[in-house]
């Protein structure tokens, strides 16, 4: 499991004062990144090959509301992998808290938007599935 620290910024928040519900998103984009990254998986190289990952589909709960100055974590699990599809499961939490949950499809596709199977050092340095979605 990745986890990746957030914080809440006035930015992030809505007039009612919460985090506004598309920032969910890019929170957990974020920690997709950086898990990766912290994988060695360089996305710049792969999109020099012609390859990058996608979302497909995301499903998503909001639990219950973030607000301003908050510390938050993001963890990040495969849940299901496949040739050149992703299973993602993403929880944002503050403390034990749940907040945010989303069920996140990737896959890998060629510039002209075809899906295509991951390169080997990429499933390898990915491993297998670490979690339920629960």
């Amino acid at each position: 499991m990745h986890l990746f620290p957030v914080r809440v910024y006035y930015e992030d928040t809505d007039l009612a004062g919460i985090v506004y519900y598309a920032n969910y998103l890019k929170f957990i984009e974020r920690a997709r990144s950086e898990w990766l990254r912290d994988l060695g998986i360089d996305q710049a190289a792969m999109k020099r090959d012609g390859l990058v990952f996608v979302v497909r589909r995301i499903e998503a709960d909001y639990v219950s509301p973030a607000r301003f100055d908050d510390d938050l974590t993001v963890q990040s699990s495969i849940h299901e992998m496949g040739a050149a599809r992703i299973i993602m499961c993403q929880k944002v939490r503050r403390g034990d808290q749940l907040l945010f949950s989303a069920v996140v499809t990737l896959v890998c596709i060629t510039e002209a938007g075809r899906p295509v199977r991951m390169p080997k050092d990429v499933t390898s340095r990915l491993g297998g599935p670490e979690s339920t979605c629960s």
